[in-house]
């Protein structure tokens, strides 16, 4: 039983380093387009467009009421 305690405790470890690896290797292919203010300025602004788009679909998909 301690076996699988053990091997249960692994996974969130696991989940945690899969996602600071994706997280790093998009923010290392992102970092030079940073650099030009004008690439900046547009890869900020995409972003932001795909954070709301995926928040007001979700928002109306699932009925959420407007305050």
């Amino acid at each position: 039983m301690q076996e699988f305690f053990e091997n249960l405790l692994r996974y969130p470890r696991f989940l945690l380093g899969v996602t600071l690896g994706i997280f790093f290797a998009i923010f290392g292919w992102l970092k030079p387009l940073l650099k030009n203010p004008i690439t900046a300025i547009a890869l900020v602004g995409f972003l932001a467009s795909g954070f709301l788009f995926i928040f007001f679909t979700l928002r109306a998909m699932l009925g959420v009421p407007t305050v």
